[in-house]
């Protein structure tokens, strides 16, 4: 499954290349073949230091720059938070939701079909709906257990 995406994806980003004049640099395909190889959510560091590690390194602005496109294909969703910028692969036609804490900045994917639901339903006149993203932001259970157990020890000291 994650090779067949790897073809799909590398396909969509050499139509448009072709497309639209632009050269097709190893780097550009580095790029994307390491996106689709990460796991969840990662920075423009992470990714730099993953191409290193296998001897492909590559420019900041080579980075900036293929990752822009890549946003820009729908295949990377940039996510900025409190804590920084991170980006994660995307290829897909369904909604993203995620849930942020406002303490630590954990980030988390979760999946809610009345949600998916209700947005599908939705109709909007005089536009087509793509995709959408839903950021939920709260307290993450740890940060909530933490905040508990110092007020305690506060109540208790007094």
């Amino acid at each position: 499954m994650k090779e067949n995406v790897k073809a799909v994806v590398r396909q969509i980003m050499t139509s448009y290349l072709e497309q639209n004049n632009c050269r097709k640099t190893p780097e550009r395909f580095a790029v994307l073949d390491m996106v689709y190889s990460m796991s969840g959510h990662f920075t423009l560091n992470d990714l730099s230091q993953r191409l290193a590690e296998v001897n492909f390194p590559v420019s900041r602005a080579t980075l900036y720059s293929t990752l822009a496109l890549l946003v820009k294909l729908r295949l990377v969703v940039c996510h900025r938070l409190m804590t920084g910028t991170v980006y994660e692969a995307c290829y897909s036609d369904r909604g993203h939701c995620y849930r942020i804490c406002t303490s630590c900045g954990k980030m988390a994917e979760f999946k809610s079909d009345s949600i998916e639901g209700a947005v599908s339903e939705t109709h909007v006149k005089r536009f087509r709906k793509e995709g959408f993203t839903l950021y939920v932001y709260g307290i993450c259970s740890a940060c909530l257990a933490l905040r508990t157990r110092q007020r305690r020890k506060e109540v208790k000291n007094k």
